[in-house]
């Protein structure tokens, strides 16, 4: 059995594995009458009589536990479909390729990922609506869905309005963005064949981020679970296809991931249409009251405050490519194998970061400031516990990973003289998952930007010096400090407004 053969039966074994066990789990949990009774009945069930008393939100880390779980899962099934496609390319033998692969990562991240406030937007606005509408005792089980449907019309219309002009502007965003990142003629070549066929699913990629952000702030995380996973399954099984059967390499790579996100809009409509329990006519129809001018000015200012911040994150590790293509393909190589576990490990805190909004902004909604702080308090101990437990796994499993993902000893050869920057990633980073849920639960759009543009002054040249004074070692104290200067940064807007118990200045009024 040849490397790719023996990656591709470790990677289904390992995705079939853990659906079994995430939907055998989820099962049984939403089947005890504990659970069924605490999050399975939402406002939106036509069955239900409106109530009116409003019960507390369930704060229990038992609720928690359930809300992050199959976020967790969910979101591992979106790395690690980078994770196939960079160990196919690990292991054909050639350092240019999977340098250039990493770069065309980084690429898109920087591109698709300054726009994912559509998700957080979303998410948040999303919990709100339902914090608001259980508030509501005269809220009729019939016009539930239209404010919610409407947070989901408005984020999809903008995926599409921001994917077209990105596909339009592809050439030179491919041309210049490589040059940005430095990339060495072979490498750059590499990356540009992947980036020209996956251009073709960006719009689908941003309506994705859309979709997980509405699923999530309604705790409808198992949608989430059963929308990626089947992205996943199918970007698994096309990649194979293209790469293997019908020898187009990289392209097939690129080809695989870009069908496959087509075909998950396509499921998340009719799960968003099963959910609303309306029709398809209704699902595409807008409601002009929700779209009026005040509501669109309002989201677009929470959007343009995320966006910010987003941006200045995906800048933050693109400027951290750029470090690792200055000092050559291995470097960058190596880098791009380790800078998964970074990757990985933080789509899976973001489980938690997710119950953490989920709570946070349906408290807010409430303006239950009490239960507020038992949350933020709760959700950080599930989300540093769960951090220990990733980075003993990859202590654990470190030397089998490099193993899968490349075959190139002296790429191999320096991420494991590196690989304790990333194992120790989990820990580092976990504070700064937790507090965006929470803040992004707030929709505190203001501190978030805020927050961005300090991290930005600090981080930039604090990362050259590290950089010249150290080059390798200064790459991965950067990363270390990114993450913590965020964690530094939110705690102290959220201590201030705990000690000032001025929890309103952060949320901006609906």
């Amino acid at each position: 059995m040849n490397n790719e053969s023996r990656c591709f039966c470790l990677y289904s074994y390992f995705v079939s594995y853990i659906k079994c066990t995430a939907l055998q789990f989820y099962y049984h949990l939403t089947n005890t009458p504990l659970y069924r009774s605490r999050i399975n009945e939402s406002p939106m069930s036509a069955k239900s009589a409106p109530s009116h008393a409003m019960p507390p939100i369930d704060t229990s880390y038992k609720r928690i536990v359930a809300i992050a779980l199959p976020v967790l899962l969910a979101n591992l099934a979106m790395p690690l479909q980078s994770v196939i496609d960079t160990a196919i390319v690990g292991n054909m033998n050639d350092t240019a390729k999977l340098a250039g692969m990493g770069l065309a990562i980084q690429l898109l991240s920087l591109l698709l990922v300054s726009f994912n406030f559509l998700q957080y937007a979303s998410s948040g606005l999303a919990a709100q609506a339902l914090g608001q509408l259980a508030n509501n005792s005269n809220t009729s089980a019939v016009s539930v869905p239209t404010p919610l449907l409407s947070i989901l019309q408005r984020a999809l219309l903008l995926a599409f309005v921001i994917g077209a002009i990105l596909l339009l502007a592809k050439p030179w965003l491919i041309d210049f963005g490589l040059q940005a990142l430095s990339a060495n003629p072979e490498s750059g070549r590499a990356a540009k064949t992947y980036l020209d066929v996956r251009f073709w699913g960006v719009i689908a990629e941003l309506m994705n981020f859309a979709f997980i952000g509405w699923f999530a702030g309604q705790g409808k995380t198992r949608y989430m679970l059963y929308q990626q996973g089947f992205i996943a399954v199918l970007n698994i099984v096309l990649t194979l296809f293209f790469v293997f059967a019908m020898q187009m390499g990289l392209a097939g790579v690129a080809l695989g991931t870009t069908i496959a996100f087509w075909f998950g809009i396509l499921m998340a409509l009719w799960l968003s249409r099963q959910h609303l329990k309306i029709s398809w006519s209704v699902l595409f129809k807008a409601d002009r009251q929700y779209f009026t001018k005040e509501k669109m000015l309002r989201l677009f200012s929470l959007n343009k405050d995320i966006f910010v911040r987003t941006l200045i994150l995906t800048l933050s590790f693109a400027w951290i490519t750029r470090l690792s293509a200055q000092s050559g393909d291995v470097i960058l190589a190596a880098n791009a194998i380790l800078l998964q576990v970074l990757s990985i490990s933080a789509f899976a805190l973001d489980g938690v970061a997710v119950s953490a909004e989920t709570l946070s902004g349906q408290a807010a909604g409430r303006r239950d400031w009490p239960r507020f702080r038992i949350i933020v308090k709760r959700t950080g101990v599930v989300s540093y516990g769960l951090a220990i437990m990733l980075s003993a796994i990859w202590w654990l499993a470190m030397p089998t990973y490099l193993g899968f993902m490349t075959n190139i000893d002296s790429v191999f050869a320096l991420a494991y003289d590196y690989h304790l920057y990333a194992v120790l990633l989990p820990l580092v980073g976990v504070g700064a998952y937790w507090l965006d849920g929470i803040f992004f639960g707030l929709t505190a759009g203001s501190v978030i930007r805020n927050a961005a543009l300090i991290l930005a002054a600090i981080f930039f040249p604090l990362s050259w010096l590290l950089y010249q004074q150290w080059d390798m070692t200064g790459i991965w104290l950067s990363v270390w400090c990114l993450l913590l200067l965020r964690l530094v940064i939110l705690g102290g807007f959220l201590y201030r407004a705990n000690q000032t118990g001025s929890y309103e200045k952060l949320q901006p009024e609906a």
